[in-house]
């Protein structure tokens, strides 16, 4: 995503002039001068702050914070984008400023609890804006301070010299601080690392930025380009996913783009296909504990046998491509990667007509219940794969645990060698251990022979053990 230049606001010239104005009386003033520091160009810059009407001052269009929120509402989003310093497009931003990131419909608590402590305790950080009066940073308290009915706002002032770029970077700089009230949402933070990497920038220099480590980076990158798949494939009619339908899925995709990685290292086909039925369930919101159930053979084993007989038709034979020039036809994709990705494209494009306000109600009848059947399904087959892990586990925490003895008695004979060799052995302590030991081996060896007629050559060293032990 390519960074925009956005042109000044209508009221530029006359808030420019103000500034000048308030700058040159802050500077003659014989009494103390505030200022704030920023961080530009891995150097401080120390600029002056002034006290401005809150009236003047523009909510910035390009604020990382809210810009995947932009997309709750398509037409106002247009509108926004058409004329960002309209009075309906600074409306919806001042909107958004105050609602939940995950979504939007509803009011952000932190949103309110910042704007208690301005009502109590006054406003204690300057904001930051431009020369033409955009705000850089403390567009949320702005629109705290309005709601609050405050007429003005303390704000630093940055260089007349700068461009879009500079006031992207300061913004960037500031909200990435480790002491910064509220910082960006999930998919606005993936966001800011795309305008970065627009901008030419190494994933080493955004890694350093961002404060996260270079693979970090790249699975954020994997996770924003998979996010953005979705929301293209959901696209029907005017209808299509945004991206702060994904807002609350960070975990889950992080699991995904792990789990995805080693997949696909031995069979990119299995990978998909866990990408893409991992992607249904996290948008039909099951919880992480369930999703992780989606592994390689999901759909064979478990999913196939519960969908609606019908669901997904036309992809039962393998598709081929031919090779021009040569007369020969190859494999496309195999049919269980096809049957996901069909599966994956009516869900998606089901969610879409739900949320959609342009949606007829007989559209959204007909997406609730394709979503329901395949919920249900999801359900079904979830539960039997989480019953059969358990199951798995179970069967291997006994092996599990008597591994751990072993390596316990290993540490056991280090430790011992180290007692005698410095004649610090407590021999009374160590004989009741030994004797535990020997009660212990009898109980398991008990155990290990009920039901088993033909033991392997452990167990049955075991049984022999106790039976020499007894006699």
């Amino acid at each position: 995503m390519l960074m925009r230049e956005f042109p000044p606001p209508p009221r530029a010239e006359e808030v420019s002039e103000l500034i000048k104005k308030r700058l040159e009386e802050a500077n003659g003033s014989s009494g103390p001068r505030e200022t704030v520091t920023v961080e530009w160009n891995g150097q401080p810059l120390h600029v002056e702050v002034i006290d401005l009407p809150l009236l003047g001052l523009y909510y910035n269009p390009a604020t990382h914070r809210i810009r995947a929120q932009r997309s709750h509402d398509p037409k106002q989003d247009k509108q926004l984008e058409a004329n960002p310093w309209s009075q309906e497009g600074q409306d919806y931003l001042g909107f958004l400023l105050q609602a939940e990131p995950a979504d939007p419909r509803r009011r952000d608590q932190a949103f309110d609890k910042l704007k208690a402590d301005l009502g109590k305790y006054g406003q204690n950080d300057p904001g930051l804006i431009s020369r033409q009066g955009i705000l850089v940073n403390g567009n949320t308290r702005a629109a705290a301070l309005r709601e609050l009915g405050v007429q003005s706002m303390r704000v630093g002032v940055l260089p007349e010299s700068f461009t879009w770029a500079d006031i992207n970077a300061v913004e960037l700089s500031l909200q990435l601080r480790k002491d910064h009230r509220r910082g960006y949402s999930y998919i606005n933070r993936l966001l800011a690392m795309e305008e970065q990497a627009g901008l030419g920038r190494t994933p080493e220099a955004i890694a350093k930025e961002f404060r996260i480590q270079v693979k970090t980076y790249d699975q954020e990158r994997w996770i924003l380009q998979a996010i953005r798949d979705q929301i293209t494939r959901s696209q029907v009619g005017s209808s299509a996913l945004r991206l702060v339908d994904f807002e609350e899925h960070q975990e889950k995709l992080k699991e995904l783009q792990r789990d995805y990685t080693k997949l696909s290292a031995v069979d990119t086909d299995e990978a998909e296909v866990l990408k893409e039925t991992r992607m249904v369930a996290i948008i039909l919101d099951f919880p992480k504990t369930d999703v992780r159930h989606i592994k390689e053979g999901f759909q064979e084993e478990y999913l196939a046998d519960v969908l609606p007989a019908g669901l997904i038709t036309g992809i039962e034979t393998e598709r081929s491509v031919a090779v021009p020039g040569l007369g020969l036809s190859v494999p496309d994709t195999s049919p269980r990667l096809s049957a996901a990705r069909e599966l994956n494209r009516r869900v998606f494009q089901a969610r879409a007509c739900i949320a959609s306000a342009d949606s007829g109600s007989g559209d959204k009848s007909e997406a609730q219940a394709l979503e329901d059947k395949v919920r249900t399904s999801f359900d079904k087959a979830l539960d039997r794969a989480g019953r059969d892990a358990r199951l798995r586990k179970r069967k291997q925490l006994a092996p599990e645990r008597l591994m751990d003895a072993c390596m316990a008695i290993d540490l056991c004979v280090t430790e011992l060698v180290k007692a005698k060799a410095s004649h610090s052995l407590d021999a009374a302590a160590f004989d009741e251990a030994v004797i535990k030991l020997r009660d212990s081996l009898r109980q398991l060896a008990h155990q290990a022979a009920r039901g088993t007629d033909s033991p392997g050559a452990g167990v049955a060293w075991l049984l022999a053990a106790a039976e020499a032990e007894g006699a």
